[in-house]
């Protein structure tokens, strides 16, 4: 009777955390911007600005979800994050995994899909925050290395959507393209669940029969240039650097298992 109870109030506060988020994303794109556009006039500053603001909102949001009981959650090596230029490659078992790293990230850029910048709700503070799409095609990995050169920590989930439930798992050789070619070396980030939520394919309201409980590691980094100087070519090293990138994604270690 006691988990019947709790289920339905997981679906009611899921519910309410997503018309939160919606909302929100309406007053960044509705106040917040254009507010930010008079008060700051240097675009890069505005870009600045955008990015810390979106960090403390995405920061209450995932205290809000722990808050009401949606989530629980536990981050291991969250000082390896307190860095500048970082390539921050994860796994992406749910729908909230680019606001948890987003509320762990100062300085955050990331790869969103094309269509989410024409989204009323998300169009304002992606384009304010300068994040990248992934309609801009040839320039892509052109703008993904400026941004890192920038100071940006870039978020990438290599394997381009959801992690499905089940059957293999595919990682795009993109984000290893964008560490050979800007010689950065990546910080990668296993994600755990202990129940699925909010996976792909999954509507909001199916929630789990318990509240599942995240674990967030951030890995040692992945240093890039044995893999360039072991390699003929770029492209040789990119496919190394993927097939390396794989096991550490989705190896599972002592504190994602507890």
């Amino acid at each position: 009777m006691l988990e019947s109870i709790n289920r339905v109030w997981r679906i009611v506060a899921t519910g309410f955390c997503f018309s939160v988020f919606g909302l929100g994303g309406l007053v960044l794109r509705c106040v917040v911007c254009p507010l930010l556009t008079v008060v700051v006039r240097a675009p890069a500053r505005q870009q600045q600005w955008s990015q810390t603001i979106i960090h403390y909102c995405f920061r209450w949001f995932v205290a809000l979800m722990n808050g009401v009981g949606v989530i629980s959650y536990e981050v291991h090596g969250l000082d390896r994050l307190k860095r500048r230029g970082l390539l921050i490659l994860a796994n992406h078992p749910s729908l909230i995994d680019v606001v948890f790293l987003i509320s762990f990230v100062r300085h955050a850029d990331c790869i969103v899909k094309a269509q989410l910048s024409r989204n009323p709700f998300t169009r304002g503070p992606i384009r304010a925050a300068g994040f990248i799409t992934n309609g801009d095609g040839a320039g892509l990995l052109e703008d993904c290395v400026r941004s890192l050169k920038a100071g940006n920590n870039l978020i990438v989930f290599p394997e381009g959507t959801r992690t499905p439930l089940s059957g293999p798992v595919k990682l795009q050789r993109g984000a290893a393209h964008v560490a050979v070619k800007g010689r950065v070396d990546i910080t990668p980030v296993h994600i755990h669940s202990s129940l699925p939520m909010l996976t792909k394919g999954t509507p909001w309201w199916k929630v789990p029969a318990r509240k599942p409980h995240f674990t967030i590691e951030v890995r040692e980094d992945i240093e890039i240039h044995d893999f360039c100087a072991s390699s003929a070519s770029e492209a040789l090293a990119a496919r190394h650097v993927t097939e390396h990138l794989s096991e550490q994604l989705f190896k599972r270690s002592a504190c994602a298992s507890t």
